[in-house]
């Protein structure tokens, strides 16, 4: 309530007191969003270190955002050494559950090498199953693999229809790209 302002004004330091009570009670909900408001800096300084904390007691739970969160912690190296290897596993254990933005980084690792062996196939497959889910940036980054030919047969009308899906869910780039083909 307290957070979002929802029948009180809203007070990110009253929220994170009570946020911070439930978690210290073992709720993965609130030790989700205490992670957040350190990782964002609402209602206390901003503390990546610390988010990673609450983060981590979240996702033991099996709180998906928490799993994301953390792999991203990883991923970037904010309040942690920079280890593409444990984002990997974080991202893996949200993508299970069905996290396309989980699927997305997944996808990402693979095409740029990152924390595993460069797999354009791998990425093609995590971005397909995070495009399913409706993720434009998937989308758009499966139009970028036909248009340059990575992990498949180059095909410019493929990257097309695939930058249009981007540009329908909203991704800017995929419009601008769609643009460019549609002239050619």
């Amino acid at each position: 309530m307290y957070a979002a302002g929802q029948g009180v004004d809203q007070n990110y330091e009253e929220a994170l007191k009570w946020y911070t009570l439930a978690a210290k009670e073992g709720n993965a909900i609130a030790q989700h969003n205490v992670g957040l408001m350190y990782a964002t800096g609402q209602g206390v300084d901003q503390n990546y270190a610390e988010a990673m904390k609450w983060y981590k007691l979240s996702a033991e739970q099996g709180d998906v955002s928490a799993q994301l969160n953390i792999g991203n912690l990883y991923a970037s190296g904010q309040g942690t050494e920079q280890n593409y290897a444990e984002a990997m596993k974080w991202y893996k254990l949200a993508a299970a559950e069905g996290n396309s933005i989980a699927q997305f980084n997944i996808g990402h690792l693979y095409s740029n090498g990152h924390g595993v062996k460069q797999n354009y196939a791998e990425a093609m497959k995590r971005y397909k199953l995070a495009a399913a889910e409706g993720n434009p940036e998937a989308q758009y980054n499966i139009g970028v693999m036909y248009y340059n030919g990575q992990g498949v047969g180059q095909d410019k009308e493929k990257a097309k229809e695939w930058f249009g899906k981007a540009c329908d869910n909203g991704f800017q780039r995929g419009c601008d790209k769609f643009r460019e083909l549609d002239k050619k």
